[in-house]
């Protein structure tokens, strides 16, 4: 069984979503595991909505209140802790990037969240936000500059990144912004010493991941997991057979990327292409 973790209920709707339903399971006399097994997880995971250390998920709360009889009282509680500044289906991701100890990402067209400059972030939202109002916009924009913060913290993950050389060669925004972002990156491998990038050039062809961004994220206490995205979706992936098959093909495209100083330099030949147009 997973230890108790007791704190103040009234600090967060998650928190207060976690003492409910401790409330309730042992009401019923039940263990986590127990519990676990009638709504189809493990009872690591009870426990860390008990803890809340991870956001409640609606299939799990609509389980519980058929489990519980509480009629879809979990669900509403569900519904309150998950609002957040992102979107829906990459909220569950943006909480665990706060815990992350390793961060490996492969972006095929962008630069990613964690490196973005505004400039580089306002001109994407804008693009797929293009019949939302400003303030939509800018909103999106905050929260994604605001996820950066956990790389100047002292816990901060190591962050290893490939970029795909189309990231480099699609302009997003002006040529200005691109030349930026490309000094930002530039700047941010010189600087610290917890981030690692290389760049998966043309010349590489086929290699194992080219179709959509992968992060592969591990902690201290809990199983690593993988979080894909297109444009408007995501999934994030637990089941660990498969988590390793992304683990396998996110190494072999690290083995194909060019070395972490040839990847230096191609942004910084880039970065000044930029510069001068």
């Amino acid at each position: 069984m997973t230890a108790q973790h007791q704190q103040d209920p009234y600090t967060s709707p998650r928190a207060f979503y976690g003492a409910e339903l401790r409330r309730e399971r042992e009401a019923r006399g039940l263990s986590q595991d127990q519990l676990g097994e009638r709504v189809f997880c493990s009872g690591t995971y009870i426990g860390q909505f008990e803890s809340a250390k991870r956001l409640p998920q609606p299939d799990v709360s609509r389980l519980l209140d058929e489990v519980f009889g509480t009629g879809g009282y979990f669900q509403r509680l569900c519904r309150l802790a998950r609002k957040s500044k992102h979107a829906e289906y990459f909220a569950d991701a943006a909480e665990l990037e706060q815990r992350a100890l390793t961060i490996g990402e492969f972006a095929p067209m962008l630069v990613p969240g964690l490196l973005q400059t505004e400039g580089y972030a306002r001109a994407l939202v804008e693009a797929a936000q293009r019949f939302e109002p400003q303030e939509v916009v800018e909103g999106f924009v905050t929260a994604r500059l605001e996820r950066q913060r956990i790389l100047a913290a002292p816990t901060a993950p190591l962050l290893w990144v490939v970029l795909h050389e189309s990231v480099l060669r699609v302009q997003v925004g002006s040529s200005t912004v691109m030349a930026e972002q490309l000094d930002s990156l530039v700047a941010a491998v010189k600087t610290n010493r917890r981030l690692l990038m290389q760049v998966l050039p043309f010349a590489a062809g086929a290699a194992a991941f080219l179709n959509g961004t992968a992060i592969h994220m591990t902690f201290e206490d809990a199983p690593p997991v993988i979080y894909t995205e297109s444009a408007f979706t995501g999934q994030l992936i637990e089941k660990p057979s498969l988590v390793a098959q992304y683990v396998r093909a996110y190494d072999l495209t690290k083995a194909a990327s060019l070395p972490p100083e040839a990847s230096l330099q191609l942004l910084e030949s880039v970065a000044k292409e930029y510069a001068r147009q």
